[in-house]
């Protein structure tokens, strides 16, 4: 989902082979990954994506004039992901075979704020079942990498060298930073409803594996997952805050927020529990999943036993 009227911010820039001439670059590419995993009300995201591939219909205002180049889009954000795009715009049963509906709107019809939507329709927070996507006419060329990696799955829009950024300078194609996403966001590693904590140490290997110093990478890796496991422990006690970006996007609310430290207390139990981005410990995640539940998270109570029953058998 686009918004405009944004000053825009100087781009992070290539990562390979910048990352040689930028230290931190690295950083800012984890930064990027992460803030990825953030929905714009304040809450963190699980992980969604498809299990099938696209069954793409594109209608509306001229649409021939602007068909070619969103699917283009659409199957360049697909094939990192190893799956196809399937063009059935011109059958007879398009509305009902299509999985991915992209409709190409009139410029009157969205805001000038927010030109182009994408919509992931799901049962539960793990798979897609299907899309459905709007695009002005005029905004449909800067919109379609833009929205192609919504309906991938990645609901974020963070900062940098990314066409997912609301600053972003680069609209036509995807930079490094965006495949090497989607290539962790698919990955056989992982699956859907993972955790952000369950999904982040795959973006950064993703992420190492195509900077030029793999050693230093690695380094710099577990310096960010350690500083960021603490940050969040500190949002979900009531102190820290969302990243700075999702403020600036001007969506985060204080509902979302109460959510999101609910949430986060969840992820941050799950974990310690799972002993992924930290070492386990069974008192930690008793701890957080124990906040969760008297915060609400059901997902947090049906996780309890299971952690108190580990503290239990190693005490």
């Amino acid at each position: 989902m686009w918004k405009s009227g944004i000053a825009a911010l100087v781009a992070l820039g290539a990562l390979s082979p910048a990352l040689a001439a930028k230290p931190d670059t690295f950083e800012r590419g984890m930064n990027t990954m992460w803030e990825a995993l953030w929905h714009q009300s304040g809450t963190a995201t699980r992980v969604v994506r498809w299990e099938q591939d696209l069954k793409v219909r594109v209608f509306g205002t001229n649409v021939a004039r602007h068909k070619q180049h969103t699917l283009q889009a659409l199957r360049d954000a697909a094939a990192e992901a190893g799956l196809k795009v399937i063009d059935v715009s011109d059958q007879p049963d398009a509305e009902t075979q299509a999985n991915v509906s992209v409709e190409i709107v009139p410029d009157t019809q969205l805001s000038a704020a927010q030109p182009c939507e994408t919509r992931l329709h799901f049962q539960s927070e793990n798979r897609i079942d299907s899309v459905t996507m709007q695009m002005r006419e005029g905004d449909e060329r800067r919109c379609a990498y833009h929205e192609s990696m919504h309906v991938m799955g990645v609901r974020g829009h963070p900062e940098g060298n990314t066409v997912l950024s609301y600053f972003a300078t680069q609209v036509e194609g995807l930079p490094p930073l965006d495949k090497a996403m989607l290539r962790a966001w698919y990955s056989p590693r992982a699956r859907g409803g993972m955790t952000p904590f369950e999904m982040l140490p795959i973006m950064a290997d993703e992420l190492v594996a195509i900077s030029p110093d793999k050693q230093q990478a690695g380094k710099a890796r577990d310096r960010f997952l350690s500083r960021t496991v603490e940050e969040m422990q500190s949002f979900a006690d009531g102190q820290g805050d969302v990243p700075m970006i999702v403020k600036l996007c001007g969506k985060s609310t204080e509902q979302g927020i109460r959510y999101g430290r609910m949430e986060m207390s969840y992820f941050l139990g799950v974990a310690y529990l799972q002993g992924v981005s930290v070492a386990k410990d069974a008192a930690q995640a008793v701890r957080w999943l124990q906040r969760a539940a008297n915060l609400g998270s059901r997902s947090a109570q049906a996780q309890l036993g299971a952690a108190s029953a580990t503290l239990a058998g190693s005490s």
